[in-house]
C-alpha cells in the first residue's frame, strides 16, 4: 500500500510516546448521501460535523475514489473484464488462487485485486484506489480547515487481509497530520528496559478504531476519532513511512 515518489524521503523524527494512557472517542458522521465524481469531501464532512482541534477524520477510500472519478465501467458478468482490470493496476501479481489475486499496486501496496472494488458502487462499475491516497488526505484536510478553521488529521481508510490471519480489518492508505508510525525504539518498557524494536503503526490502529462506528453496509463512509495524544499530530504520510522497502521484505 502506498503512493510512490521522486527522491528518497527523508525518515520522519522520533515522535514521543504519549506521557500518560489517554481516553479516545469515535464518532460516526451520519447523512453524508451518495458521493459524485468531483464532490468535495471537505465540504461535505464540514456541513455533519463539528470538529475540533486534534481531531483525526478517518474516511474511507471508497468515497474519496469516487468523489476523485476514479471509477471505471465493468462488466460484472464477465471474470476477464475484472481481470483485466485488476491486471492493469498492477505492477507485480505474487499469487492467484481462483478468482483472488494478491498484487502489488504502482503505490507499492501489496493487497487483494490490486484494491479494485464492486462493493458499495453501482452496478456495472468498479472503484479503483486514489492515485496517490496521501496526498487525498492532505487535500481534504486542508479542506476542512478552510471550512471550519480546526487544525485536524485525516486518515484514507481501506480493507485490507493478513496473510497469516483470518478476517479483515481496516488500514490506512492515506494520511496527512498525524504521524503514521510512532517510532519507541530508544524509550523504556514498564520495566525500565530500552524499546529495540517497537514501532507502532498509529495510522492503522486509528483506521481500525473507525471502522467499528462505520461498518461495511451502515453507509457511514467516515469517523471522527477523538483524543489523540498533540506529540502524534505532524505531517505524516503512509508511503514514507509505513511501506516496507523491498529490501527489508522477508516474503517478496
Amino acid at each position: 500500500m502506498s503512493a510512490t515518489g521522486s527522491g528518497t524521503p527523508s525518515a520522519p523524527a522520533p515522535t514521543p510516546p504519549p506521557t500518560a494512557p489517554t481516553s479516545l472517542t469515535v464518532l460516526p458522521v451520519t447523512g453524508l448521501g451518495e458521493v459524485r465524481p468531483g464532490d468535495d469531501l471537505a465540504t461535505l464532512i464540514a456541513a455533519l460535523v463539528t470538529l475540533v482541534d486534534g481531531d483525526v477524520v478517518v474516511v474511507t477510500q471508497k468515497i474519496v475514489s469516487k468523489a476523485e472519478g476514479r471509477m471505471v465501467r465493468i462488466d460484472p458478468d464477465d471474470p476477464d473484464d475484472r481481470l483485466r482490470i485488476i491486471e492493469s493496476e498492477s505492477v507485480r501479481v505474487l499469487r492467484r488462487r481462483g478468482d483472488l489475486v494478491i498484487s502489488e499496486t504502482r503505490h507499492g501496496f501489496v493487497c487483494a485485486n490490486a484494491g479494485v472494488d464492486l462493493s458499495n458502487v453501482e452496478h456495472g462499475w468498479a472503484a479503483l484506489l486514489p492515485e496517490d491516497s496521501d496526498r487525498s488526505a492532505r487535500r481534504i484536510r486542508d479542506g476542512l480547515r478552510a471550512a471550519t478553521g480546526r487544525v485536524v488529521a485525516v486518515v484514507v481508510s481501506d480493507t485490507f487481509g493478513r496473510a497469516w490471519r483470518k478476517g479483515v480489518v481496516d488500514v490506512a492508505i492515506g494520511c496527512a497530520g498525524l504521524a503514521a508510525v510512532v517510532d519507541l525504539r530508544g524509550t523504556a518498557d514498564a520495566m525500565g528496559r530500552d524499546l529495540v524494536a517497537t514501532e507502532v503503526c498509529v495510522a492503522d490502529e486509528v483506521a481500525s478504531a473507525a471502522e467499528l462506528v462505520m461498518g461495511k453496509a451502515s453507509s457511514v463512509p467516515v469517523a471522527v476519532v477523538r483524543g489523540i495524544d498533540p506529540a502524534w499530530l505532524r505531517r505524516g504520510s503512509v508511503s514514507e513511512e509505513i511501506l516496507r522497502p523491498p529490501a527489508e521484505d522477508l516474503f517478496r
